[in-house]
């Protein structure tokens, strides 16, 4: 092996019940570049790296750090090699503040009155600090977990590799839950920890992002190693291919729009937050039959406001909301449900699933109580069984497990494409997506949008929200667009262009709703 090697993985085998997560896979990581892991959902990326961080063993094959070869039992036998791992769902706990999150562990211990041992939270919080403007990952060491929004929760766990001194750092799917301006913003970071001598292992499948930073990238599909390429010589569509195992085409097919009766009507809507400050003021908009209307905003605008509003989730709503002519303002969320309303939310985890339920709980949620899930009291786990194993064959949901396995067990991918199943397969008047392809790969992505398109060809009206403005500009029939809260512009998609949609989206052009 050479030595400008700093990880090598030979012959990484990984099997879990009903499925060979890793098969036979080798990647050699040189030090201080990015490295790429590319593959669709449950391709075996995180697996692969769960294992070089301990958290796993494989079943066979060996693992070398520095040209020595390592038993990593543990993460805590990863941190002492200099590894760290910055995972898809952050390991902090909400009501410690950062200092106490990264420090967890490894406290620094002072004598106070040179007797009594206390933690010495305040050099750390310094130290911290420091860390934190070296990389440009700013935050307030006292401040509370729970008060912190995604994009710093993930700086805290970036710094919490950097305290440790961590000199190889691994990033699973960094960028899933980050709004677009957020992304640029990390991808910077991790530039500046490579340039700082840092290693980094990227676990993805934006092909966008890969290009961006990357220097060589590892394919994944099904389990097996397909190709290392230099990503400076690769094309995107070449990585696509590689990663499906097919030939993919990056455009959508979408006929001319038929619109029919309108479904959905908003009017007036304004709706304040738990604190009682306005989120969304006074917005308008219909949709109709075979419409996709998307609504752009930068993330924060109020637009996932609307949407929880019109599925019910929401308190504080003022304005009318007519589903089909009728007045549902004052209705339950599952009344909306069963007039013809599916909802996938913005937050797949805390408001999609129940992630302690089995996968077919969970495409049962919203039709246990019917027959023939259910006959009278008794419900019958039979028809909760073949019924997601049609959803699983229908829409590629990959899980160890099948249909009994944990939901919480699964990649954050195949957790969404289960509820994207669930509510389409409800088959209502009217969808709701909230970024419907985040954490997906680029398969999927294309395989959804697909979707999108053709429920909309049955007739559907779909309200689509999405940070993604290519989503935005290739899927929607009309396109609103939201700043501050309010509606500034409402049009055609083949009348407004990119940089159009962006200027309302920054609040540069206002208030010319039509």
């Amino acid at each position: 092996m050479s030595e400008s090697y700093i990880i090598e993985m030979r012959n990484i085998t990984k099997r879990f019940p009903g499925i060979v997560a890793n098969s036979d896979v080798t990647i050699r990581i040189k030090k201080g570049e990015i490295f790429a892991i590319l593959g669709e959902n449950g391709a075996g990326k995180s697996t692969l790296m769960s294992m070089l961080f301990g958290m796993i063993e494989p079943d066979s094959g060996e693992i070398f750090v520095r040209g020595n070869k390592v038993a990593i039992t543990s993460p805590n036998e990863a941190v002492k090699l200099d590894i760290g791992m910055v995972h898809q769902h952050f390991k902090l706990i909400e009501n410690y503040t950062v200092t106490e999150n990264i420090i967890l562990g490894i406290e620094p211990i002072k004598r106070l009155l040179g007797v009594f041992p206390v933690v010495d939270t305040k050099t750390t919080s310094k130290k911290i600090l420091e860390l934190s403007k070296k990389y440009g990952l700013e935050v307030d060491p006292s401040s509370k977990i729970e008060n912190l929004k995604v994009y710093a929760r993930q700086r805290v766990e970036i710094l919490k590799m950097l305290y440790r001194e961590a000199e190889i750092l691994i990033f699973d799917e960094p960028t899933a839950v980050l709004t677009p301006q957020e992304i640029e913003y990390l991808l910077d970071i991790i530039r500046k920890l490579q340039e700082g001598g840092k290693t980094i292992i990227l676990i993805t499948h934006k092909l966008e992002e890969i290009k961006k930073v990357a220097d060589r990238c590892a394919i994944l599909n099904r389990g097996k190693l397909i190709s290392v390429l230099d990503v400076a010589s690769t094309s995107t569509n070449q990585m696509a291919n590689l990663m499906v195992g097919r030939e993919l085409s990056l455009e959508i097919n979408k006929p001319e729009a038929h619109f029919g009766k309108t479904v959905l009507e908003v009017n007036n809507l304004t709706i304040r937050n738990s604190e009682r400050f306005k989120v969304v003021n006074d917005v308008s908009f219909k949709v109709r039959e075979g419409e996709i209307f998307a609504i752009a905003g930068v993330s924060g605008n109020g637009q996932v406001e609307v949407a929880d509003a019109i599925a019910g989730l929401s308190e504080h709503v003022k304005g009318e909301i007519k589903f089909l002519g009728e007045n549902i303002s004052g209705i339950k969320v599952r009344k909306r449900n069963e007039k013809g309303i599916s909802y996938i939310p913005e937050d797949r985890q805390q408001v999609g699933l129940i992630l302690d339920f089995s996968l077919a709980e969970n495409l049962v949620l919203k039709k246990y109580f019917k027959q023939p899930f259910c006959n009278g009291a008794l419900i019958d786990r039979r028809e909760f069984s073949s019924y997601a194993k049609r959803l699983i064959e229908e829409y590629d949901i990959r899980v160890a497990g099948g249909e009994n396995a944990l939901t919480r067990s699964m990649s954050g991918g195949n957790q969404q494409k289960a509820i994207i199943a669930r509510e389409i397969d409800i088959d209502g008047s009217l969808m709701i997506f909230v970024q419907p392809t985040r954490g997906l790969d680029v398969g999927a992505i294309m395989s959804i949008r697909e979707k999108i398109i053709e429920e909309r060809n049955k007739g559907k009206a779909i309200l689509l929200i999405s940070l993604e403005l290519d989503e935005v500009l290739s899927c929607a029939d009309t396109i609103g667009v939201m700043y501050n809260g309010e509606m500034q512009k409402i049009a055609p998609a083949h009348e407004m262009t990119e940089g159009e949609v962006g200027e309302y989206m920054m609040g540069v052009k206002k208030n010319e709703k039509k």
